[in-house]
């Protein structure tokens, strides 16, 4: 049964708040008020009690699937049960109700933890400097590569296009076009890597960047990566990296140590801010040093007197990304995070999400196809395209897991696999987890081929059944009173 509505549990007269007593003279609205501001009727909120409330978002809640209740293998987005002494942290009066304009004398704290936790992300990525300005990852995306175009212009050159493999993240063209250049897209080679020689037509003055997702979507390392670094570099191309994937990474790999000049790192994916419904994020990025000059200003220094500022005199900056100073919650959740693992606990980090990726990948590939063979790392992707011959798509794959208690991976993507199944389990879930969900997709495979008419009915067990998606994206329901009569 689906959970009632505020408006339907309403009745007149209840209240779940007590106002304070009026402490200023009351209005005369037709003197103070334009008549087109004077409201002519109640608003219509609903009138219920503080226990109605209550319950009625707690049902909700558990109605809702989340990371907290269960599995949730979206591919590339990482989402993993992060630790709440990081909520808590960021909680702290201190940093949570600390304004963006006060006074760098009464915001020394805040302004250190932002100068310690740029300088442990260089670390981590092997690079020299930082901005942590970028909102999330696609802004950093805009913000590398802007970084990178006032570096070529500099030199006299703005160029005029950047590749990327088809094995990037979907955000990259995109980004690209809005950094003025034209994006040039590249085939994987058999192995799902970047194709040398795709690439080698394409070096030459007019070659601003390569953008590369590091592990790529297919959870994939690109081994070759030094190389293309070199070959970039010889015709005064820098390599960019999307560093969303870098939870495979932490501890093992530097990407600054085998050729990257730029990286945006996702904090709200690798680094501990709970992930999902649009926000919060940021995508801080880091750069060599012979970028920094062009970084977002200000940029947070430690001067000789001890104390933080925000440094405004980057002369060469390409300017403010930000209405303030960035995500500043997600900081102090990532810095948390940091401080709490250690080295040894990001390299545990990496590991076990490698470790349970090809876990799952070794349970499954035998029942659903494997198109890519190399082993993978954090992710890896399966393709339900045999399927078909049952008359069952992913869709139904995907739908019928929601029936099986869990949420469904990322389906239909990367494009250059069809009816893609992208899973990433990550580090933080246990082995008996996997199992579950290894069993749930064992038993989805059989269901195709013997009730293939039971998975086009799925989900049955959740809040709302199977919609009309078509129906659903060109005619959206936004109204309450619109649902009641549907």
């Amino acid at each position: 049964m689906n959970t009632a509505l505020l408006w339907e549990i309403s009745k007149p007269g209840r209240i779940g708040i007590n106002l304070p007593s009026r402490d200023v003279p009351e209005l005369d609205e037709k003197k103070h008020l334009p008549d087109n501001m004077v409201r002519a009727a109640g608003n219509g909120l609903p009138e219920v009690s503080e226990p109605q409330v209550v319950r009625h978002f707690v049902e909700l809640s558990s109605k809702n699937h989340h990371v907290d209740k269960g599995l949730y293998p979206l591919g590339s987005c990482t989402m993993k049960y992060n630790p709440k002494l990081s909520e808590r942290v960021a909680a702290f009066s201190g940093f949570a109700n600390l304004h963006p304009f006060v006074p760098e004398d009464f915001a020394q704290g805040a302004l250190e933890l932002m100068f310690r936790l740029g300088e442990l992300l260089c670390h981590i990525g092997g690079l020299d400097a930082i901005t942590l300005q970028p909102s999330a990852g696609a802004h950093g995306e805009f913000a590398g590569l802007s970084i990178i175009r006032r570096y070529h212009e500099a030199r006299g050159n703005p160029r005029k296009k950047v590749v990327i493999p088809d094995s990037s993240h979907g955000t990259n063209p995109a980004s690209i076009v809005f950094s003025g250049w034209q994006p040039i897209e590249i085939k994987s080679d058999a192995a799902g890597r970047i194709d040398i020689d795709a690439l080698k037509p394409h070096l030459d003055e007019d070659l601003a960047a390569l953008m590369v997702t590091n592990p790529n979507t297919l959870g994939i390392f690109e081994r070759d990566i030094k190389k293309v670094a070199e070959m970039l570099h010889s015709v005064g191309a820098q390599l960019y990296m999307d560093g969303a994937n870098m939870n495979a990474l932490l501890g093992i790999v530097r990407p600054g140590d085998v050729g990257i000049d730029a990286l945006h790192y996702n904090l709200h994916k690798t680094f501990s801010t709970p992930h999902g419904g649009g926000g919060p994020g940021s995508g801080p990025v880091a750069v060599k040093e012979h970028l920094a000059p062009f970084l977002p200003k200000p940029t947070v220094v430690h001067s000789e007197d001890g104390k933080y500022h925000l440094n405004w005199d980057v002369p060469d900056s390409l300017g403010k990304m930000n209405a303030f100073w960035g995500a500043f919650g997600v900081m102090v959740k990532a810095f948390s995070y940091i401080m709490n693992a250690g080295a040894e606990g990001l390299r545990k980090v990496a590991e076990n999400a490698v470790l349970n990726s090809n876990y799952l990948m070794a349970s499954l590939k035998d029942d659903y196809e494997l198109p890519y063979r190399s082993t993978p790392m954090h992710e890896f992707v399966l393709s339900g395209e045999f399927l078909k011959k049952f008359g069952v798509k992913t869709l139904d794959v995907a739908k019928q897991l929601l029936d099986f208690g869990f949420h469904a991976p990322t389906v239909y993507f990367p494009l250059i696999v069809h009816e893609a199944l992208m899973i990433e389990p990550t580090e933080t879930e246990s082995i008996e987890t996997l199992d579950e969900f290894i069993k749930a997709m064992k038993e989805i495979r059989k269901m195709a081929e013997n009730e293939p008419d039971r998975l086009h009915e799925a989900p049955k067990n959740t809040p709302v059944h199977r919609l009309d998606e078509v129906s659903a994206n060109k005619q959206p329901i936004f109204k309450w009173q619109d649902m009641i009569e549907t």
